[in-house]
């Protein structure tokens, strides 16, 4: 009589700590993956809340998502997880047109997109505060904690310790993490390394990754609220220009889920922002406020103007792979600049991070 063969038996989950350095896209998802799969993991993020590139800033006059101003679903992955959010997300009829010139004359009206352009309602930073709740729940969640140095733990050679900055420069350290994911822009996670160093391995890998800042000015205009004035401008809602200061302009209040206060968004082109970046906010208030005007014909004084400069924007030269992850040491490294810089690309980065560690 032949004997059966007895099923396979999995192994056991072996419970691990990981420490995720940053709570943007990258960071968030590869927290929650790595929850799901059964292990404890604790998120370290040095702004107010999470969100990195998808963040908005609110004001007395409605939301400005300063970072991020739509994303794409192409993989089938990362509409399951926006499934798990139903109603978070909404496609937006950016109504997109291209600028020729520094007196905005439009080339031509862009073709209806081959893909829906979504955003998250009420603000960018919508979804993946709703994503990071259950960490923040659980107490996993770090807020206002920037993350200096990476060693090893002083009572177990085999895990990681983090030295921290919070508020007021209060310091502490964090200890027994079995592994260490840094979920930041290629420059910063080589910073760390190297002020660390820890994950010698990684550095060369990081060291070719180019990322360009970005200058963003948000300006409000609520006399538009008049019954008789609907908007101001131009009939569009959103442009790509080739003004030499500006590359991107939408109109916040055509998204949808938003104020209807008239609000725009101006992002300034990479080459602008490099050789601007490290002005004050005066003077690049002033000049985008001027490009601005020329691009949309507006005049009108806003009664907001703010700026704020992202040192790290869009990557310009990608990893190529979807993270790096260097089992020896522990630590591994992710985010949309693996790839290249949509927030897709963030998602698949802190997924597939995630799943190495798993």
């Amino acid at each position: 009589m032949t004997k059966k063969p007895r099923p396979a038996s999995s192994a056991p989950l072996v419970q691990r700590h990981i420490a995720v350095v940053g709570a943007g896209m990258a960071g968030i998802a590869c927290a929650r993956t790595l929850v799901q799969a059964g292990h404890r993991v604790t998120v370290f993020e040095k702004s107010q809340g999470p969100g990195g590139r998808m963040s908005t800033r609110d004001t007395e006059f409605g939301g400005f998502d300063l970072g991020t101003q739509y994303f794409t679903v192409r993989d089938a992955r990362f509409e399951k997880a926006l499934a798990t959010s139903p109603g978070l997300v909404r496609p937006w009829s950016a109504n997109t047109v291209r600028i020729l010139d520094e007196a905005g004359r439009v080339v031509a009206a862009s073709l209806p997109p081959k893909e829906a352009h979504w955003v998250a309602t009420p603000g960018m930073n919508a979804l993946l505060k709703q994503w990071a709740q259950p960490l923040d729940a659980a107490g996993a969640l770090m807020m206002e904690t920037q993350v200096i140095r990476m060693e090893g733990d002083k009572l177990h050679p085999e895990r990681w310790q983090l030295q921290t900055e919070g508020p007021g420069a209060s310091s502490r350290v964090y200890s027994g993490f079995d592994a260490v994911v840094l979920a930041v822009p290629a420059p910063q996670a080589h910073a760390l390394l190297l002020s660390s160093q820890q994950g010698k391995a990684l550095m060369p890998v990081l060291a070719g990754i180019t990322i360009a800042p970005c200058w963003t000015l948000m300006l409000a205009f609520p006399q538009a609220m008049q019954p008789t004035l609907l908007h101001l401008g131009p009939h569009w809602n959103a442009a790509r220009s080739t003004h030499h200061r500006i590359a991107w302009l939408a109109r916040e209040s055509s998204k949808p889920g938003r104020s209807a206060i008239e609000r725009w968004t101006v992002q300034a082109s990479p080459e602008w922002s490099e050789r601007h970046l490290e002005d004050d906010d005066e003077r690049v208030k002033a000049k985008l406020l001027k490009a601005f005007t020329e691009v949309t014909g507006i005049r009108a004084q806003p009664s907001h103007v703010a700026v704020h400069r992202w040192r790290y924007a869009q990557t310009t030269e990608p990893l190529g792979q979807s993270h790096v992850w260097d089992a020896k040491s522990s630590i591994g490294t992710c985010g949309d600049w693996c790839l290249g810089h949509r927030v897709e690309d963030a998602f698949i980065s802190g997924l597939e991070m995630a799943l190495a560690i798993c």
